[in-house]
């Protein structure tokens, strides 16, 4: 019988293999639950949608027809899509700036008091952990053009009660401000963590240079150290101002043409049984979503120093 002789050089080499096909099926091991999870909850929902996007599918129905891209094209001309598509710009213009700026602004009061700091921290995040549909009594209770006491306010100034709920000229707007109050805690929060991140030595060494006042110091030291975190309030309040949906659902439920995009394809997908036209819908509004998230990304990244 005879023996191959093995290179003493292999036995390393082949170990190494061994170690590192291990590390891989080990690595390959614990991401695969997460991969299995994302897959069943993410991907295969996305590729069912678009296959949906495609036909004149209505829930329930044993038969459907492709139609192609006949969804999309009858959404660009729907009225009532388009009047969502305006309403939902008009409520996030008024949502994202107020509620970014507000939310800062609350955080500077909050961070700079030292005994009634808890209790203000609690009042202003109160929204955030309560419900809309929790709360829809108490906005209605506030607006109601004969009981509440906005309106009382407004007539004890000598002018008429204003239909907050039900006249069309305001009522975006209305809810748009009731979409500020439901960010202003939430963003008041993440800036008051990137706030006690500052390190108060530059503070010091911004007095020393001369910047003597507070505003002075605040555009020097913590405007520009707040980059990151106000990039990532302004991407989260403009999803959460374009997925509108609970404010328009309970206090509205769409009447005088307050649809806005998430409760026209709600509309559509359950009330009206167009499973195919709100699939493309919801194609329409992810792609508005993922394209404004990245486009913000991008732009303020170059602008924020880290």
């Amino acid at each position: 019988m005879s023996t191959v002789a093995v290179p003493m050089q292999a036995v390393p080499r082949r170990r190494a293999l061994d170690a590192r096909r291990r590390i891989l099926l080990n690595g390959l091991a614990f991401t695969a639950p997460a991969a299995l999870l994302m897959l069943a909850i993410y991907i295969v929902p996305m590729i069912v949608l678009a296959g949906f996007a495609v036909t004149d599918y209505r829930l329930g129905a044993l038969a459907f027809e492709f139609v192609g891209l006949k969804n999309f094209a009858d959404a660009f001309s729907d009225p009532v899509f388009m009047r969502a598509m305006w309403n939902t710009l008009i409520y996030s213009l008024i949502v994202i700036p107020f509620g970014v700026a507000l939310g800062l602004g609350a955080a500077l009061l909050v961070h700079g008091t030292r005994r009634t700091r808890s209790f203000w921290e609690v009042a202003y995040f109160l929204p955030v952990t309560a419900t809309l549909v929790a709360m829809a009594t108490v906005w209605q209770f506030l607006l109601h053009p004969s009981i509440g006491p906005v309106n009382a306010a407004i007539r004890w100034l000598g002018f008429e009660p204003v239909y907050f709920l039900s006249n069309p000229q305001v009522l975006i707007p209305t809810l748009a401000l009731i979409g500020v109050w439901q960010v202003l805690g939430f963003n008041m929060v993440l800036f008051l963590a990137g706030l006690n991140s500052i390190p108060k030595d530059l503070y010091e060494a911004a007095r020393l240079d001369g910047a003597k006042n507070p505003l002075d110091r605040f555009f020097v030291v913590t405007w520009p150290m707040l980059g990151p975190t106000t990039m990532f309030v302004i991407v989260t309040t403009s999803i959460s101002a374009l997925k509108v949906f609970e404010t328009v659902a309970v206090l509205s439920k769409g009447r005088s043409g307050s649809e806005t995009m998430l409760f026209a394809l709600y509309l559509e997908g359950f009330e009206y049984a167009n499973t195919g036209y709100a699939a493309a819908l919801t194609l329409i509004f992810l792609a508005i979503v993922l394209v404004l998230s990245i486009g913000q990304t991008l732009h303020l990244d170059r602008k924020v120093h880290y």
